[in-house]
């Protein structure tokens, strides 16, 4: 799917731009070409259903097609003829004029090849009712009780295409094609488990160049130009000194996660400032980490610093993370530092008032305490509440979850599409922020290195589960060395979108000013 997002008053006015231009009959087109993909000619018949405003007209210029191209189709039309969209109606005329006819329920005892959901595009802002919710489980029976592909027009029928909610009964589509331009519902919350695979038809359109999309999705080309392979006349000094504050007692272990994740995606010198006083002097597993007390970590010079993982929410923790704050260099917090902001005033001033914005990586409990909501209530609107964190706190912040939203401090918003379910499990936010922690001590600005590392960190959950390991079982560990990996594919084999292939970043282990250099 491309990467341009767009929100509902963006995609009216699109559509409003080219009234003129029979967007019905392309969008049925398109419909039709992958219906026939799916469906062989010649079985079992495709049932259409088709609702009562422009999807169910898209849905019966696709009937129609197939019909032209001898598929045995049967169309239930769950709508009223005399109120249909005037496009909507026209469907309806050259769908009967050419000989075809609809039923009102769907036959029992038939055995379908596919299913296309037209009842609702994107405009449905309340969950399905009545004879329409009946017709959605109706469709879900099917599909289960036939293995068939379900093909949803624009969006499946029940889902909030801008949100990702599903509020009530939704389609669970195996395939989706949606319209002139990608939504984001289709991506985050509720979205991937019911859109299946997407497909993007434009219809003859160019959206960029008409209106600036309200999103975009994140891929390697958003951060491409950063993606700088290492000169061989390097040293430690050039990848930054970065330090974890964290490890409070029986949470030590997240510091470590944190902590690892960040050598192994290249910081030159790793600090763990760990709050236990029983922490071990040295790590194991990992003995190339620096182990001090946090209070003189935050004595260090650092290039970059990330506070949060297991810290706790003592009244040392809370000094702690004042302190973080104070720091003018790149900063992340994460976990308990953000259960402390989001109960301190003091400490939601001194974050509004840092200089540089600061980077904050909530999940949805995390975050609805910053908004001082309900995380049930941060999932219903992800993009909005991440919008919200980002505005009231003057940060950027990656709200995570499926479809993690990425928002800034401007007003800019992202949403990845990489990772799986396997992720949900312990210490994947440590890894997420030590990926992040890396990439800033290595001179990368805020926004890059955030959204590199939450897309970093999806991608390499997605290549383990694609060599069988996991979903069940996968671990946070293993997410930080698949990192190191496909990093350093992305290195040494620059795909396309890759621009500039020689270049050294030099980072300087001091407080700010944080000087860097980028040598052709």
């Amino acid at each position: 799917m491309n990467t341009d997002l767009y929100l509902g008053p963006s995609l009216r006015a699109l559509e409003q731009r080219h009234a003129e231009d029979d967007l019905m009959r392309r969008a049925g087109t398109a419909a039709a070409d992958w219906a026939g993909e799916l469906a062989l000619p010649g079985g079992l018949p495709v049932l259409v259903v088709a609702g009562p405003g422009n999807n169910g007209g898209d849905a019966l210029v696709a009937a129609r097609l197939l019909r032209e191209r001898f598929f045995a189709v049967t169309v239930v039309f769950a709508g009223d003829t005399a109120r249909l969209p005037a496009d909507a109606a026209t469907a309806w005329q050259d769908f009967t004029a050419a000989g075809g006819s609809t039923v009102e329920v769907i036959p029992e005892r038939q055995r379908w090849a596919l299913v296309i959901d037209g009842l609702f595009g994107i405009g449905l802002g309340r969950p399905p009712e009545g004879r329409h919710a009946a017709l959605i489980e109706a469709i879900n029976h099917i599909a289960e009780r036939d293995r068939c592909p379900v093909l949803a027009l624009d969006c499946p029928s029940g889902l909030d295409a801008e949100r990702g909610a599903a509020p009530g009964v939704v389609v669970r589509a195996t395939h989706t094609l949606t319209f002139i331009a990608g939504k984001p519902g289709l991506l985050t919350a509720d979205g991937p488990d019911y859109c299946g695979q997407i497909r993007l038809a434009r219809l003859d359109l160019d959206p960029p160049a008409e209106l600036p999309p309200d999103g975009r999705c994140i891929t390697p080309a958003t951060f491409a130009e950063h993606l700088l392979p290492r000169q061989r006349n390097s040293h430690k000094g050039n990848f930054g000194s970065v330090g974890v504050v964290g490890g409070a007692p029986s949470m030590v272990g997240a510091a470590f996660l944190a902590a690892r994740a960040a050598l192994k995606l290249g910081a030159g010198r790793v600090y763990a400032g760990l709050i236990d006083p029983q922490a071990p002097d040295f790590d194991p597993l990992q003995p190339e980490l620096m182990l001090r007390r946090p209070q003189a970590l935050l004595q260090t010079p650092l290039t970059a610093l990330a506070c949060g993982p297991g810290l706790g929410i003592s009244l040392e923790a809370s000094e702690l993370v004042e302190t973080a704050i104070a720091l003018d260099l790149p900063l992340l917090l994460d976990a308990d530092a953000l259960n402390l902001v989001g109960s301190e005033e003091n400490l939601q001033q001194a974050l509004a008032k840092r200089r540089l914005p600061a980077l904050l990586t909530p999940h949805p409990g995390e975050a609805g305490r910053l908004l001082e909501i309900g995380a049930d209530e941060v999932q219903a609107d992800r993009l909005a509440a991440a919008r919200e964190i980002a505005r009231r706190y003057r940060c950027h912040v990656a709200l995570k979850g499926c479809g993690t939203v990425v928002a800034t401090v401007d007003g800019q918003w992202w949403i990845n599409d990489s990772g799986n379910s396997g992720m949900a499990t312990a210490g994947m936010g440590d890894v997420l922020s030590g990926l992040v922690l890396a990439l800033l001590g290595q001179g990368w600005p805020p926004v890059p290195a955030l959204l590199a590392g939450v897309h970093l960190h999806g991608a390499a959950a997605d290549r383990l589960v694609a060599a069988g390991i996991g979903p069940v079982g996968l671990t946070a560990s293993e997410i930080a060395d698949a990192a190191r990996l496909l990093f350093n594919d992305w290195l040494r084999q620059p795909p396309r979108w890759r621009r500039r292939r020689h270049a050294v970043r030099t980072v300087y282990n001091a407080h700010p000013p944080i000087r860097q250099s980028l040598a052709p």
